[in-house]
């Protein structure tokens, strides 16, 4: 039992012998110019100018969970594509009603405002 766990051994510390010597060797033999600008803060092409606690939109956020919801809901469409042929009539209502409780969040959603971005 032990002896079928050995290739996985092997392997995991094949891998984390190459992680551990590279990046060793990329802290030993690569350059160390350090400059003023090479030790500023650098994010997305953007100055850093500003407090760093300015406050986002609530909208910003709402926005980007519901966006990681509905992107979750329709992974859930992919396996019955590839199977619904197999599940027949019992699977098409399935999904039937999948999508009609998926359609009527997002109706709700719309209903009470949230994808507007002007203020109100």
């Amino acid at each position: 039992m032990v002896n079928d766990y050995v290739p996985v051994l092997i392997q995991s510390l094949l891998v984390l012998g190459f992680v551990v010597t590279t990046m060793l060797l990329t802290h030993f033999a690569g350059p160390r110019r350090f400059s003023r600008a090479k030790l500023e803060n650098f994010e997305c092409g953007v100055e850093g100018l500003g407090n760093a606690r300015s406050p986002f939109s609530v909208k910003y956020f709402l926005i980007a969970i519901l966006f990681v919801l509905f992107d979750v809901e329709v992974i859930f469409m992919y396996p019955y594509a590839v199977n619904f042929i197999e599940l027949g009539k019992d699977g098409f209502l399935e999904m039937f009603l999948f999508m009609v409780l998926v359609l009527a969040g997002f109706i709700y959603i719309l209903m009470k405002g949230a994808l507007k971005w002007e203020k109100q």
